[in-house]
């Protein structure tokens, strides 16, 4: 919201020298975003005057551009030079090119001679372009820095107006003016009644309300309305005769339009543009005879279109909320009107428009049709519909000065005002909140300054929020209130004492010892959006009945092509890893760790619960029960060379291995063991694909992805990736400072080769020797594995080293040997295995 200082003084009586500046800081104490102050035209150097277009030649240039060449009266300013360039003897104007088309002759102009310099160092010149000498500049606002218009020129209204004359004054150059970003609960502030109402709040000095007339009793004399949705509870139509059309918008009007960064059209328009900013409620002025029949507010029908006044049709929802008459839709409520009932160049009956709508309705509408405009904005953010009246009455006014004509006697007030809620306020709530010492008085005097009735009963506050503010809904919104008018840096910052034996959680410090070791094992983190769409599992080849396709659908996408939670993080690193590929950077170890999300398999409503306390175990439990489970998985994802090739030898391909090797870092970490064996399991390569478990429990998989998967994905040939649940394997891991016991007696060594078929994993004989060794086995390893023909066609030979020790005692040969024997005569027995002995 852009707001001159000028504007807010009319209503906030500022001190004496108060700048923008001041304003701004002011502001912000208070809880505003003040984004610039801006001084208009505050760059421009150099003569900047009125000019009269006097004619013009039209000529289209090769380029299919059409531009004008103006022969221009600038008063004292004229040196003949259309003349010289025509081949005239005229030395009353000047030659100017120009490409804007939206003046015609007789306009006044500003032109910016040459010498002038323009915001942004542009420094005009006379120059030749166009096959003319163009001798300065006419101005458009944009590149005067009076507002975002650039379609083109200003043109002047005013019989006060001197050719020759400076600009400035006319356009109110010079003027500060204030750039605030106001959030979405302060719709109120989209207005200078808003914002000089907090302007007069923060200096403490009386505020004049523009908003002087309370809404009536419904009233029906005027043009006829009727209410058929509740949302629109309030409508006011004010009906102006004998406009005079042609009448020109006042000088001062226009030039705070273009102040705020809205173009001048014509003094309809213009008038109910202006009441808008003053006010905040927006309005719309119909073309009298055009309307046929009633004005109706309802739900737009099956198949109903309008064409709005951006000349787009549009195909209307059943949800949209029209204005209507006999002929039909006339206007998408609080959007934007239509152009059947278009104020024209030569209307002369208006009328007017101020209406309340809900906030939802018009949001939701503005959202459907991509169709955002200075209403809108409004309606979506909250309208007083207190200043319906008002405003409908002060744009009728203005009407009649600038234009003539008459306000009709007889008009419409259908509906009321919404009812407010009063809320029962601790006065000692807001002081607790804070840390601060508030008393009651302070508390009430802060609530009344800000429009809030207050009443004092027994030991709490009866407070009823104004009618334009409703944001304040709970206690807790009254709380900020108080604390803002009071003043954040009044309160003193108290840094709670920790207490004693609390710290990290076990979970929180296995996963930073997860991330460490992975770093400095050499995988890189990213982080990625949680978000996906079907395409994303259709990608990674995830079947219809896999848990991963239990997703949990967002309520407000930030994108419609990833409208899910993701249930697995690994279209988060393709994603990553393809943006690094296409740039050349083939070598690639992402990893992330973050949550999936998956639906609950049935679906639960949630309660919700007041702010007003601490929600109750059952409902924290109906609240998680309802969101479905949502496990920590870590993932990673490589590509191209792990070593690059070097002096020391050829490159090191990133492979299932280190896939594998990033699960089992994971698990070292936390001092878990990682068990791996052959599986089956999408977007995995089928054979190459590794189970991940730890103590039985199946916790991720690992291996090279699918070829039909690396292809889609655009991923480099032979990808690698892993993902596991990081939550289960620290649930699974011993606790942390566990230390095994170190045995200060010597290991004893035994090493074993077993034949088995191809088709049995290592793992599983892994197992089976784990089980058939006892407790005196410290650790078993796979050293070696072979085929050939000595083994015999289908068969492989595995050799282990294992190693056996006896936490009290030296183990003799007999011993070790009989552990060792024992382990494989269980792999004999459980998978025929046959100790190899050549």
């Amino acid at each position: 919201m852009r707001a001159p200082l000028s504007w807010l003084r009319e209503y906030a009586p500022l001190p004496e020298g108060t700048s923008g500046r001041d304003v701004s800081e002011a502001l912000i104490k208070i809880g505003f975003e003040v984004e610039s102050v801006d001084t208009a035209g505050g760059e421009i150097d150099g003569p900047l005057v009125i000019g009269r277009v006097l004619e013009f030649t039209e000529a289209e240039q090769k380029n299919g551009k059409i531009i004008r060449w103006c022969r221009v009266d600038v008063g004292e300013h004229n040196n003949g030079s259309w003349a010289k360039d025509s081949g005239g003897d005229d030395t009353t104007s000047r030659g100017i090119i120009c490409g804007a088309r939206n003046f015609a002759v007789d306009d006044l102009v500003v032109v910016a001679l040459p010498g002038t310099t323009l915001p942004g160092g542009f420094t005009i010149a006379s120059r030749k372009t166009y096959g003319h000498i163009s001798d300065g500049m006419i101005c458009s606002a944009q590149e005067l820095e009076l507002g975002d218009d650039h379609d083109g020129i200003m043109v002047l209204a005013g019989d006060d107006l001197v050719v020759g004359a400076d600009a400035r004054p006319v356009l109110g150059l010079g003027e500060e003016v204030l750039d605030i970003a106001v959030t979405p609960d302060r719709g109120y502030a989209w207005s200078v009644r808003g914002l000089a109402r907090e302007t007069a709040h923060a200096f403490d000095v009386p505020f004049t309300d523009p908003v002087d007339r309370a809404v009536p009793a419904t009233v029906g004399d005027g043009y006829p309305v009727r209410l058929e949705s509740d949302g629109c509870p309030l409508f006011v139509a004010v009906t102006v005769t004998g406009v005079d059309p042609e009448a020109p918008s006042p000088r001062w009007l226009t030039s705070r339009l273009q102040q705020a960064g809205m173009r001048p059209i014509s003094l309809a328009v213009d008038v109910t543009n202006y009441v808008m900013l003053e006010t905040g409620q927006p309005l719309h002025a119909y073309d009298g005879a055009k309307l046929a029949g009633p004005i109706v507010v309802r739900k737009a029908r099956a198949g109903e279109t309008i064409t709005t006044l951006d000349d787009a049709k549009r195909d209307l929802d059943a949800d949209d909320l029209v204005i209507t008459d006999d002929s039909g839709p006339i206007g998408i409520a609080g959007v934007m009107g239509g152009e059947t009932t278009e104020v024209g160049h030569d209307t002369a009956t208006l009328v007017i428009e101020a209406a309340h709508f809900e906030a939802i309705s018009i949001a939701r509408t503005s959202r459907r049709h991509k169709l955002s405009s200075e209403a809108s904005r409004r309606f979506e953010r909250g309208v007083d519909p207190g200043a319906t009246y008002a405003a409908a009455h002060r744009a009728a006014a203005l009407l009649v000065e600038y234009g003539g004509g008459q306000v009709a006697a007889a008009e419409t007030v259908a509906g009321t005002v919404p009812a407010v809620s009063t809320l029962r306020l601790d006065p000692e709530l807001p002081g607790m909140i804070m840390g601060a010492e508030l008393g009651a008085d302070t508390v009430i005097d802060n609530l009344r300054r800000v429009g809030v009735t207050v009443v004092a009963d027994d030991h709490e506050l009866a407070v009823t929020p104004p009618t334009w503010r409703p944001d304040l809904r709970d206690p807790y919104d009254f709380v900020e209130e108080v604390g803002r008018l009071y003043g954040y840096d009044r309160i003193t910052p108290v840094l709670p004492p920790a207490p004693g034996g609390r710290g990290l959680t076990r979970s929180q410090r296995s996963r930073r010892l997860i991330n460490t070791a992975l770093a400095q094992a050499g995988y890189v983190e990213v982080l990625s959006f949680p978000f996906l769409g079907t395409g994303d599992l259709d990608l990674l080849e995830i079947g219809a009945d896999d848990e991963r396709r239990r997703t949990m659908e967002i309520a407000n996408p930030l994108s419609e092509t990833q409208p899910l939670l993701r249930t697995t993080v690994l279209p988060g690193l393709i994603a990553a890893a393809h943006r690094n590929t296409s740039r050349g950077l083939d070598d690639l170890a992402l990893y992330e760790l973050g949550s999936a999300f998956f639906a609950p398999e049935q679906a639960v409503a949630a309660p919700r619960p007041g702010v007003d306390r601490r929600p109750s175990d059952a409902d924290l439990a109906a609240m998680d029960a309802a969101i479905g489970h949502q496990p920590r998985h870590a993932a990673v994802l490589l590509t191209g060379d792990w070593q690059p090739p070097g002096w020391s030898g050829p490159a090191v391909p990133a492979d299932w291995r280190h896939a594998i090797a990033f699960a089992e870092t994971a698990a070292r970490a936390v001092g878990a063991t990682i068990a791996v064996k052959a599986a089956e399991r999408a977007p995995w390569h089928p054979g190459r694909c590794a189970e991940l478990s730890v103590a039985g429990r199946v916790i991720g998989y690992a291996g090279e992805l699918h070829p039909r998967v690396v292809e889609a994905a655009g991923l480099p040939a032979r990808a690698c990736a892993a993902e596991f649940d990081c939550d289960a394997l620290i649930e699974l891991a011993p606790e942390l400072g566990t230390v095994a016991p170190i045995s200060s007696h010597p290991v004893a060594k035994e090493d074993v080769a077993l034949i088995v078929d191809q088709a049995v994993p290592a793992a599983e004989v892994e197992a089976a020797l784990v089980a058939g060794a006892g407790d005196l086995l410290e650790s078993v390893r796979l050293f070696d594995s072979y085929t050939g023909p000595q083994i015999g066609e289908g068969k492989k030979s595995l050799a282990y080293a294992l190693r056996f020790r006896a936490p009290d005692r030296t183990l003799t040969d007999a011993e070790s040997a009989a552990a060792r024997d024992a382990a494989v005569a269980n792999a004999a027995t459980t998978l025929g295995a046959l100790q190899r002995t050549l």
